[in-house]
């Protein structure tokens, strides 16, 4: 099996990496024959995962997913199983010990095809069906916020972030962790254009989420920080239309929706200077840090 030239350069991130991608034809091969799959397609890839299109015994086209064992995505079967298929991708079968499910088979357009603006919209209306009580399995949004605002507290004060900033976003932080409201819904986590493509069953569903018990208004930001570069030349207005889009669309508490966009922002701008240096990224550090001020001033100026 030949794996994609991306899946192949996983290897350099090191450790398990390095190991994952060794034994990955291995593992897909097994894979297609117990899961009786005949490969069905080129294969693609994503940040963590191969995707390889299938066909089943009853020549259903689907595709097989292989991912990454990682934390974020170790509950993805299992919020994909309690939705049933209502606003995500369908669950045809899965095999958690080795990170694989056989998911139906989208069509390829995704979001980014669509104006922003509508797009949010499209977004907006998932919440709805996306949204429900959370099963008991899934880690707390709470215990990840709790951890993150003690790490933006210990940034030293030269760090290339507005004190004000990184202020607020502590002292948000600390209030969501103690607030219920901060849990109890299943939330996707990583909702973007990206995630998002068209269907049969319904015009668009969601993929590759990153499942936790949290608090809806944790959505939005993903759908700010992403097409970014669209908004060039007016960013503040072009984030504010995005936010109030999602916010309005999906009758969300505006004030809460503003205070958790600045704590996610203000959390990518401290990993991000957490980084190892030397660390391959597409959009240099300074670049990167300024998108991420620029976001969390806009909701609030």
């Amino acid at each position: 099996m030949r794996l994609p030239d991306g899946v192949l350069g996983m290897a350099r991130r090191g450790g398990a990496w390095a190991d994952w991608v060794d034994a990955l034809p291995g593992l897909v091969d097994g894979l297609l024959e117990e899961w009786q799959l005949t490969t069905d397609g080129w294969m693609m890839h994503g940040f963590v995962a191969l995707v390889v299109p299938v066909r089943t015994t009853s020549n259903r086209p689907a595709v097989l997913k292989v991912s990454f064992p990682d934390d974020e995505s170790e509950h993805e079967h299992l919020a994909l199983q309690h939705w049933h298929g209502n606003g995500a991708v369908q669950l045809l079968k899965a095999d958690p010990h080795r990170s694989a499910m056989l998911l139906e088979r989208l069509h390829p357009e995704r979001l980014t095809e669509l104006w922003d603006l509508e797009a949010c919209e499209v977004v907006a209306g998932l919440y709805a069906q996306l949204h429900v009580p959370a099963i008991p399995q899934l880690r707390t949004l709470t215990a990840y916020v709790d951890r993150w605002a003690d790490e933006l507290a210990g940034l030293p004060r030269s760090a290339p972030l507005p004190p004000r900033l990184v202020e607020q976003a502590v002292s948000l932080s600390r209030d969501f962790v103690t607030d219920p409201a901060s849990t109890g819904t299943m939330i996707h986590g990583d909702l973007h254009y990206e995630n998002v493509m068209a269907g049969d069953r319904q015009p668009w569903l969601a993929i590759d989420p990153k499942p936790m018990s949290g608090d809806p208004h944790y959505e939005l930001a993903p759908m700010l920080w992403n097409r970014f570069e669209e908004l060039a030349g007016d960013v503040r207005n072009g984030v504010r239309a995005r936010f109030h889009a999602l916010v309005d669309h999906a009758g969300l508490d505006e004030h809460r929706a503003r205070d958790w966009v600045v704590v996610r922002m203000m959390d990518n701008a401290c990993w991000r200077l957490q980084d190892e240096p030397g660390t391959e990224r597409i959009t240099p550090d300074e670049e990167y840090l300024t998108t991420c001020i620029a976001i969390a001033k806009a909701v609030q100026d």
